[in-house]
C-alpha cells in the first residue's frame, strides 16, 4: 500500500538524518558523552511530536466514534417521531464512513421533520380560518407531536372538504342575498332586524357561513316569498273586484284603460 511506501521513507529519512548528525558530530569533535545527549534530544523531539501526532488522531477518532452515538440516538428519537422503521447501517464500514452515513441520515430525518411540522402549521391556519368562517370544530390532531404521513393525508383532505363546503354556501349565501334584496324593494320592506342587516348590509367576505345562518337565511327567503304571494294574491282579489264593479257600474271602456295602468 501507498502508505506503508511513505512510512518507509519517513524511517529512511530519520534513518539518513541520524547519520547526518553523527558525521557532523564526529568532524566537529564532540565527544562520546555529548553524542549520546544529543541523540537523547533528538529522540525525545521526534518522540514528542509523534505521540502529538498520534494523539491527534486518536482524538479525532474519539469525536467520530461520539458523533456516531450522537448520530444513531438521535436517528432513533427522529425513526419514532417520524413513525419509520429503525436505520440499518454497514457493519462492515470503516468508522469514518459510518460517521458520514449516519450524519447524513440525520440532516434527511430532520429536514422531513421540519417539512411536517411546517406544512401541519400551514394546515392549522386554514384549518382555524375556515372554522371561523363556517362555526365548525378544529381538525382532531396533536399540535406537539410530528404527524404521520398520514395524519398530514387525511387533514389535508379535511381542508380541501371544508373550502368546498364554504364556496358552497358562499354561493348559496350570494344566490339567496340577491334575491332577499330584491323581493324587501318589491314589498319596500326596512331590514329590522339585526340578522336583515347583517345580510343585506354587511360585506358578503364578513358574513359567517354557519349552518345555522344559512337555514336562518333560507328560513327568511321564505318568508319574503310568501309575504309576496299574499300581496300578489290581495292585489288579484282586489283588482277581480274592481273588475266586477266596471261591470255593474257599466264604466266605459276609456275609463278603465285610464285606470288599467294602475
Amino acid at each position: 500500500a501507498l502508505s506503508e511506501v511513505l512510512a518507509a521513507e519517513a524511517a529512511s529519512c530519520l534513518n539518513r538524518a541520524m547519520a547526518a548528525l553523527r558525521d557532523i558530530w564526529e568532524e566537529i569533535g564532540i565527544p562520546e558523552e555529548q553524542r549520546l545527549e544529543r541523540t537523547d534530544v533528538v529522540k525525545k523531539h521526534i518522540k514528542s511530536l509523534l505521540d502529538m501526532m498520534v494523539a491527534e488522531e486518536e482524538s479525532l477518532k474519539e469525536r467520530l466514534l461520539k458523533s456516531i452515538a450522537l448520530c444513531r440516538k438521535e436517528l432513533d428519537t427522529l425513526c419514532r417521531e417520524l413513525q419509520l422503521g429503525p436505520f440499518e447501517t454497514e457493519e462492515e464500514s470503516t468508522i469514518l464512513q459510518m460517521e458520514k452515513n449516519l450524519r447524513t441520515r440525520v440532516e434527511v430525518l430532520q429536514k422531513q421533520k421540519r417539512d411536517r411540522k411546517q406544512e401541519l402549521k400551514a394546515l392549522q391556519e386554514q384549518d382555524r380560518d375556515l372554522c371561523d368562517i363556517l362555526c365548525t370544530a378544529l381538525f382532531s390532531i396533536d399540535p406537539g407531536s410530528v404527524p404521520s404521513l398520514e395524519d398530514l393525508d387525511r387533514y389535508r383532505r379535511h381542508v380541501a372538504s371544508l373550502n368546498t363546503l364554504k364556496e358552497q354556501r358562499r354561493e348559496e349565501f350570494v344566490s339567496n342575498k340577491r334575491q332577499i334584496i330584491l323581493l324587501m324593494e318589491e314589498l319596500d320592506h326596512t331590514p329590522d332586524t339585526s340578522f336583515e342587516r347583517d345580510v343585506v348590509c354587511e360585506e358578503e367576505e364578513a358574513f359567517c357561513l354557519s349552518k345555522d345562518n344559512i337555514v336562518a337565511l333560507q328560513n327568511l327567503l321564505q318568508q319574503l316569498e310568501a309575504r309576496r304571494a299574499l300581496n300578489e294574491a290581495v292585489c288579484a282579489e282586489l283588482r277581480a273586484r274592481i273588475v266586477a264593479l266596471w261591470e255593474r257600474l257599466q264604466i266605459p271602456e276609456e275609463e278603465r284603460q285610464s285606470s288599467a295602468v294602475h
